[in-house]
């Protein structure tokens, strides 16, 4: 079954190598990126269409789902690959730590902006996650921000607990309507990923050696496009965390937390509704 597969993020690293491959498979694969340019360039390169949005503002982001409504009658899958680790503490324009919004805010408004049209496709949507969400992750409900305790990794981490708490909770809310749900971590993978971060990830993202033990965007878009094209119904289980193509055997506690993942939906919600007004 060939499947409309929209993937943000995909102007480059594992986002660009999971469409390639997606494409080459016979699938109809749609790239999302911040860059107009690089963007542009993998689309031109496979012959798809292409939108542009940047995730540090949430009108961007709706204007982004409204365009995708408008051009695609099904959309089968929805791959929220968007985010990455940043600098210094930094709001956006809507008032968030850029972090937050841009690796959980933003993706979540994306999905319920979507939600009718992915149900109506028994559509999965799945969140790029890291091992990131162990190692650093610490939500508070009351400071999702991190005004109190900010750092680079805290905030990342924090991000991608919540992709995985997210997960859980759109799979409780969803599932009986037909909606699948699914985070993955990549591995460490040989990206620009934190280039705009001045945390220690950044040099060892960008150090020779570093990236000679990482894997290729190939190898780290191998989950992405698993996931994508097999069936949740018998190839993998709804929302569940994976690691190579496995449930994760660690993660962060808080991740199978049933009524923390709630309130963080409900919160999440609420920041929205604020934000708009």
């Amino acid at each position: 079954m060939q499947k409309t597969i929209i993937i943000t993020g995909a102007s480059d690293g594992i986002g660009a190598a999971g469409a390639r491959r997606l494409h080459r498979n016979g699938h109809r694969v749609v790239v999302v990126g911040r860059s107009p340019e690089k963007t542009e360039r993998i689309a031109r390169e496979l012959g798809v269409d292409s939108f542009t949005a940047d995730f540090a503002s949430l009108d961007d982001t709706r204007r982004l789902a409204a365009e995708l409504d408008a051009a695609y009658p099904r959309i089968h899958v929805l791959v929220n690959n968007a985010g990455g680790i940043f600098g210094d503490r930094e709001k956006t324009v809507d008032g968030f730590e850029k972090t937050f919004q841009i690796n959980h805010l933003a993706p979540f408004l994306l999905t319920q902006l979507l939600m009718d049209k992915l149900i109506a496709s028994s559509a999965s949507v799945l969140q790029t996650s890291s091992s990131g969400a162990r190692l650093f992750g610490k939500l508070v409900i009351d400071d999702l921000d991190h005004d109190k305790d900010f750092t680079p990794q805290l905030a990342y981490g924090t991000a991608k607990l919540e992709n995985i708490l997210f997960t859980r909770e759109l799979h409780r809310r969803y599932n009986a309507a037909g909606v699948s749900a699914a985070a993955f971590h990549p591995g460490a993978v040989a990206t620009n990923f934190a280039v705009e971060s001045d945390s220690f990830m950044k040099r060892i993202y960008s150090s020779r050696l570093g990236r000679a033990v990482m894997a290729s965007p190939d190898k780290g878009a191998d989950q992405l496009v698993w996931l994508a094209e097999s069936d949740p119904a018998t190839e993998w289980q709804s929302g569940t965390y994976y690691e190579s193509r496995k449930p994760a055997k660690r993660s962060n506690r808080q991740a199978a937390d049933a009524e923390l993942a709630r309130a963080l939906w409900e919160r999440s919600e609420s920041l929205l509704a604020s934000a708009s007004r």
